[in-house]
């Protein structure tokens, strides 16, 4: 058997960034940047106020209180995207909308609430300091400052400062294409009647969400039917347009096994046997004349799932861009006493605990088979092979499964 290391790495050969595509700015959404943006001109682009009040000389409201109010005349009235046509000097003052450029003369600000809001004469019931209430320009971004290096990933922050910088459109790798196909005549449509013998599909929500999940655009096609011409003929149909095919079911020695058998006669795809619990059996490859990447999954529903976070989730971020391809281990203290399997790596699904999320219990239900216990888990407790047990107390490892 391989060891999990050996079989990623195998998995990982070749895999590598998408080629950059320029893409319209709100749909590069989620995308990761891949040049280098500065900024062609200072944020916020001119000196312009942050309050709805009135732009003034400072100096002329020094003393001023509700008792003894200044009394200033307003010459102008200045909303936002419009520029004052009067000057601000000793005596006046120009009533001023947040986000309006400041008026030639004025060094602050007066909050409108801080008066009586007068339109021809206004009342000021307190002082106000040197430069208050303006934002300044450049005061964020500089001109030419560099805002946003290759390996971002673009979030709704992101799309907010590209837009400020004038992006309309920018240079992204898209994310991945991924069809998922789960195998098995046994498997039925959910909201279908479940007859003796059948199965509900779960696996292939389940592994388009975890694609979704790590970046990727996901698309499900329907179970497919033990028969090695169907199979291969739905291969074929998505070829010309995955980025990455994942399968579930069909990899492992039974008389009907439709991916390996398949599959095997390609020439092109590796099965193998690796040294984890649960998820063992295991297949990667390449088909078609545009070589896509090809994982096949066990059939197992938490077989299926750990081995996509192992395998597939490196792959899919690697395609879209990402430097961090691989979710973060942490330590824990584990509550109870757990036995392992020492010839392979166990992952044991767990839940976080404690108030400071320090400890870590596994969940009802660690059979392969069992998504429900799947359901609850928000974490793996990782207990490498030659390990046969850990006991109640010991710190482990643990991969955080909480943020996608």
């Amino acid at each position: 058997m391989l060891s999990v290391e050996d079989y990623r790495a195998q998995v990982m050969t070749g895999v590598t960034a998408l080629a950059p595509i320029e893409m319209p700015l709100i749909d590069a959404h989620g995308c990761v940047l891949a040049t280098e943006v500065s900024a062609p001109w200072p944020l916020p682009s001119f000196d312009n106020s942050s309050m709805d009040g009135y732009a003034v000389v400072s100096a002329d409201l020094a003393g001023a209180s509700s008792e003894h109010p200044a009394r200033l005349t307003v010459v102008d009235d200045v909303p936002a995207g419009f520029r004052a046509t009067e000057v601000v000097v000793p005596g006046v003052a120009i009533r001023i909308m947040t986000g309006a450029p400041m008026p030639d003369g004025a060094d602050a600000v007066v909050p409108v609430e801080k008066t009586d809001g007068g339109t021809d004469l206004v009342q000021v019931n307190e002082p106000v300091s040197l430069g208050a209430n303006i934002r300044l320009a450049g005061e964020d971004v500089l001109l030419g400052d560099v805002v946003m290096y290759p390996g971002t990933y673009l979030t709704a922050r992101q799309l907010s400062l590209l837009a400020s910088v004038g992006k309309g459109s920018v240079l992204v790798h898209p994310k991945p294409r991924v069809v998922v196909i789960s195998t098995g005549s046994e498997l039925v449509e959910p909201g279908t009647e479940l007859r003796r013998g059948l199965i509900t599909d779960s696996n292939s929500y389940l592994l388009v969400a975890a694609a979704q999940e790590a970046g990727a655009v996901a698309f499900r096609l329907p179970p497919v039917i033990d028969d090695e011409d169907v199979f291969m003929s739905t291969l074929e149909d998505q070829l010309h347009f995955a980025d990455l095919i994942i399968t579930s079911g069909g990899v492992s020695m039974g008389a009907y096994d439709t991916v390996k058998a398949v599959l095997s006669r390609l020439g092109t795809v590796t099965f193998a046997k690796v040294a984890m619990n649960p998820g063992m059996p295991q297949g990667y490859g390449r088909i078609g004349p545009s070589a896509t990447p090809i994982i096949t999954l066990p059939g197992n529903p938490v077989s299926a799932y750990v081995s996509f976070e192992t395998f597939v989730r490196p792959v899919i971020r690697t395609m879209q861009g990402h430097k961090d391809i691989y979710r973060p281990y942490v330590q824990a203290i584990c509550e109870v006493e757990l036995a392992s399997p020492p010839a392979k790596r166990q992952f044991v699904r767990a839940k976080f605990g404690g108030a400071d999320k320090a400890t870590v219990t596994p969940v009802r239900g660690q059979g392969s088979h069992a998504v429900g216990g799947l359901s609850q888990a928000d974490c793996f407790i990782v207990i490498p092979a030659g390990q046969a047990a850990v006991a109640a107390g010991a710190t482990v490892d643990v991969i955080d499964l909480r943020n996608w």
